[in-house]
């Protein structure tokens, strides 16, 4: 039995590919404008929300330094002490995942992508079974969703 157990397993994942759009790690809007913009957009929407902007971190300015070329690629850091402090409560492990994170990256069109993890990955990655928790991400989940729109003119 399990010598063929395996490459069936194979053959599944070629035929129908290992990527599943729903429950997908992370989800990408796309925006309606460069990275500029949609970064300033998102910044404005954390102030109104609250939230501390703790870093920007522009990797094609960083790749420009050391003379690599890399198209518009930025990650704004963001989040709540008051929030995370709950989860890494729940599992100290949460800390390799806060604060959180959004990336801005151009594709080869010029379109701009907007991409952050679903957190109910989290409760995979980092084993969380607790309801207060699980609802504090589920929470964050649809707030991320807002912040891109936001973020992407939507």
């Amino acid at each position: 039995m399990k010598k063929w157990l395996l490459p069936s397993i194979a053959i599944l994942l070629i035929l129908f590919g290992c990527e599943n759009r729903h429950g997908t790690f992370l989800e990408t809007v796309e925006s309606n404008s460069d990275v500029p913009s949609s970064i300033a957009r998102l910044v404005e929407a954390l102030k109104v929300k609250d939230l501390t902007h703790f870093a920007t971190i522009d990797h094609s300015a960083n790749a420009e330094k050391i003379g690599m070329l890399l198209k518009p690629e930025t990650v704004v850091v963001f989040g709540s002490p008051k929030v995370g402090t709950k989860l890494m409560i729940c599992n100290a492990s949460m800390g390799l995942d806060l604060p959180l994170r959004i990336l801005f990256t151009t594709d080869y069109e010029g379109i701009t992508h907007i991409t952050y993890t679903n957190p109910e990955y989290w409760t995979l990655k980092h084993n969380i079974k607790d309801k207060g928790c699980l609802t504090i991400i589920q929470k964050m989940h649809i707030m991320l969703k807002q912040l891109a729109g936001k973020a992407a003119g939507k």
